[in-house]
């Protein structure tokens, strides 16, 4: 058994949904998750930009945690940094995007599925990468939606401001016909009662969150590196922003008290120190 923790990171908030679903899962496993919200959004930052961060971060996690696994709980850090994150960190680096893919190719019906996203992940191409290579890829249909990240980041996920931008952006999907819409970013889910209210009750909403903890249970598994059931795991939130908002916020989102929450410190030319954990 492997003790180490799972480590994970996210632009802000997003990733919460991929770290409820795996504790949920896998309650005995440890993990660390990293919510960058000092420099957050990423999706309106060049990919180059985004890259840099993403391995920052995820050196990070392995040199001071000694995490036995990362897994990139961003869309948009996905798209920008994953190839680059497996062939340079020594542990397996897993990403949002393809067990998203998989999940959407499932469940469409008539064959014409939607994709939203970050402008960075969708201009990225990497989801229209990684539908082209199914084996009968569904006719895709994408839309950025710039805004959603940062009213969730705000923690206002119902206000009558989210659902005229919803109208707004997801009106070309809803004239295409989907009737499966992949949710590709971590984020969106938060927004997924004002999504399908402006959608239909017809659309099938599909997020990457469950379907990314599955797999990173399944590697584990092939691995042998998993810890024993039954036990209780650990569970670190670490924020690069203001530590006592993003347990406020956190909280009302995660569905549960977070609890402490350590501030990380990047240093331009050094690896980020830890500070002390708490506000």
């Amino acid at each position: 058994m492997d003790e180490r923790p799972i480590g994970m990171f996210d632009s802000g908030f997003g990733g919460l949904t991929v770290a409820r679903a795996l504790i949920d899962l896998a309650p005995a496993e440890n993990l660390v998750y990293v919510g960058d919200t000092g420099r957050y959004p990423y999706g309106p930052r060049p990919l180059a930009e985004v890259r840099e961060f993403a391995i920052e971060i995820a050196r990070w996690l392995v040199e001071v945690h000694d995490v036995k696994l990362v897994v990139v709980a961003c869309n948009t850090a996905s798209a920008a940094a994953l190839e680059d994150l497996q062939g340079l960190l020594a542990v397996p680096v897993l990403g949002v995007i393809e067990p998203g893919v998989k999940s959407m190719a499932r469940a469409t019906r008539n064959h014409r599925a939607g994709v939203i996203g970050t402008v960075g992940t969708i201009s990225s191409g990497a989801y229209q990468r990684a539908v082209a290579e199914l084996e009968d890829p569904p006719e895709l249909h994408c839309a950025a939606c710039p805004g959603f990240v940062e009213f969730v980041e705000r923690g206002d996920t119902h206000s009558d401001q989210v659902a005229v931008l919803a109208e707004r952006l997801l009106a070309p999907l809803r004239e295409a016909g989907v009737d499966t819409l992949l949710l590709g970013c971590t984020h969106y889910p938060f927004l997924a009662r004002t999504i399908g209210e402006v959608m239909g009750r017809e659309v099938v909403l599909v997020s990457s969150a469950d379907e990314t903890a599955f797999e990173v249970r399944d590697m584990l598994d092939r691995l042998g590196c998993g810890r024993r059931p039954g036990q209780a795991g650990y569970h670190r939130f670490y924020s690069s922003g203001d530590v006592a908002w993003f347990q406020r916020v956190g909280s009302r989102l995660f569905g549960e008290e977070i609890g402490e929450v350590g501030s990380v410190v990047w240093s331009p030319h050094e690896c980020p120190r830890r500070e002390a954990r708490g506000d």
